[in-house]
């Protein structure tokens, strides 16, 4: 089983996509800003994370950050997850993939199942 780790600050995205995720048989952790999803990871390492850009305490920039800084870290795909558009990401924040508020869930689905290598839970 696929384990995922969703980053938001917004609760009902959170709950939403672990709703979700679940139901198409993925392990889901859940943070709600980086800190969180740093102390996660320590539990439990990801496969891929579904991150969101704009967060209080540490943004989804800083954690991006963090794990391409890590070697630990660097190589789990990171979704990143927006409302402002990606050309309006800074230069030193380029997830491998990036959607934009708000999407489908088909749309949703269909990136995690190709970062994930096409390769279901």
């Amino acid at each position: 089983m696929k384990t995922l780790l969703v980053v938001d600050d917004e609760a009902g995205i959170t709950e939403a996509l672990n709703d979700l995720l679940s139901e198409e048989g993925f392990h889901v952790l859940v943070a709600s800003h980086g800190k969180e999803a740093l102390a996660r990871m320590a539990e439990k390492r990801p496969d891929l994370i579904l991150l969101d850009y704009m967060m209080p305490v540490m943004d989804g920039r800083e954690l991006l950050l963090a794990l391409q800084g890590d070697a630990a870290h660097r190589d789990i795909p990171v979704l990143m997850m927006s409302a402002v558009p990606r050309s309006s990401l800074p230069l030193d924040c380029q997830p491998l993939a990036f959607l934009r508020k708000p999407f489908t869930i088909d749309r949703l689905l269909a990136e995690v199942n190709r970062l994930l290598g096409g390769g279901r839970p």
